[in-house]
């Protein structure tokens, strides 16, 4: 199986950013496509990005398409996600997931313990 921690969030600046890393402690991280999401108080966890095991697909949820990238390297067992030109609705809970399912959309069973992200004006 495999555990997820993630770090890097924090406080920044509208228009700064940040970049929030996830370590994965199993040994099959290689074979995992990967989602970060992001909850928001009172408002639904909601898909922000996705990678498969090997980089080949990528999805960005419309409202950071342009500035947020992910990446991964399996050799280091981490996922990454660099945010630019942050918003104050870019403010959240940042959750990584492992085993997303590229076919649904859907969260795979495996959680971070979620790291907060806050923008202010």
């Amino acid at each position: 199986q495999v555990q997820l921690v993630e770090s890097g969030g924090g406080l920044v600046q509208t228009g700064g950013s940040l970049r929030l890393s996830c370590a994965a402690s199993g040994r099959t991280f290689s074979k995992y496509n990967m989602g970060w999401f992001r909850q928001a108080p009172g408002k639904e966890r909601e898909l922000v990005a996705a990678i498969s095991w090997n980089s080949a697909w990528i999805y960005y949820a419309e409202s950071v398409k342009g500035r947020f990238i992910i990446s991964r390297d399996n050799a280091k067992n981490t996922v990454l996600l660099q945010m630019n030109s942050l918003k104050p609705e870019d403010t959240a809970i940042y959750y990584c997931n492992a085993d997303f399912r590229l076919d649904s959309f859907l969260p795979g069973h495996y959680w971070g313990q979620g790291t907060q992200v806050t923008i202010s004006t």
